[in-house]
């Protein structure tokens, strides 16, 4: 046993050298109070969508997050019964394509399906709430008023009201990502109201700064599904947004594939390639 106890280490010594790792960032900075737009699962509401993108330079694990928005019609604290963290590839990667063609376009939109996701309810995310403001307002929302071709601009849903929250997501799951581009879509599951995702200043101030290419948020519901629309220019017009979120983690290059063959090597001469049958 000790005599592979050190070739282990010598391994493990080898892949902190070789792997080029660094802490990563990414924040939109925080709201601006411009809109907020329905990010709830099912449950007594009906589930909505919002996305945000960001892009990943290089192989990149994350491990936490953050999203703010607002309790709203009605919703407390205390009926937060589930929260959701999914992420979607740009369209057409995990799509049907052509689209149907109830939208003004699918260009630059989250994909169809999620590429994955994390949840509370099996425990794969833990998070927590902070309460930050106990009256707060947003200019305009989105909760209903998501609507194909050719009634998609409905120009918002007016001002909105709730309490301002602050979730705090640690991935107990870590999610494993190759360079790409992005969405993140939290969701919020209530036993009453609504939880309305706050926007951010598009360009980004404050945060990571701006990055090229930033698209602008996204949104659907389930008779939407599986198109979006965009919030500022297909249902409010004339303008676009961020939202309000963090991803953080770790990244790395992944060791050349010449270095995991030398590995591999080792571990078949040691033995540890694969397990041996116990003798009868």
């Amino acid at each position: 046993m000790q005599t592979k106890l050190i070739p282990l280490l010598a391994m493990s010594t080898l892949f902190a050298a070789n792997a080029d790792a660094a802490a990563f960032s990414f924040s939109t900075g925080g709201p601006d109070y411009r809109i907020a737009t329905g990010a709830q699962a099912g449950g007594t509401s009906q589930e909505i969508e919002s996305a945000d993108d960001f892009v990943l330079t290089q192989h990149t694990q994350l491990n936490q997050a953050t999203f703010t928005g607002l309790l709203a019609n009605g919703a407390t604290l205390g009926d937060i019964a589930n929260v959701n963290v999914e992420i979607y590839r740009v369209f057409g990667k995990d799509s049907v394509n052509p689209p149907s063609g109830r939208v003004p376009t699918r260009v630059n939109s989250p994909s169809d399906v999620a590429f994955l996701g994390r949840e509370s309810a099996s425990n794969s995310l833990s998070y927590s709430v902070t309460l930050l403001n106990g009256n707060a307002s947003a200019g305009n929302s989105v909760i209903n008023g998501i609507h194909p071709l050719p009634n998609q601009t409905t120009g918002g849903e007016g001002a909105v009201s709730g309490q301002e929250v602050r979730f705090d997501i640690n991935f107990n799951d870590a999610i494993s990502l190759a360079a790409d581009h992005y969405f993140f879509v939290p969701q919020v599951e209530l036993k009453n109201g609504n939880f309305l995702w706050l926007s951010a200043a598009k360009p980004i101030v404050g945060g990571s700064g701006p990055f090229t290419p930033d698209l602008q948020s996204w949104i659907r519901d389930g008779n939407l599904d599986p198109d979006w629309l965009r919030i500022g220019t297909d249902i409010v017009g004339g303008t676009t947004f961020n939202q309000a979120f963090s991803v953080s983690g770790v990244s790395a290059v992944p060791l050349p594939a010449a270095t995991w063959l030398f590995l591999s090597g080792i571990l078949g001469v040691m033995g540890l390639g694969k397990r041996k049958k116990a003798s009868v």
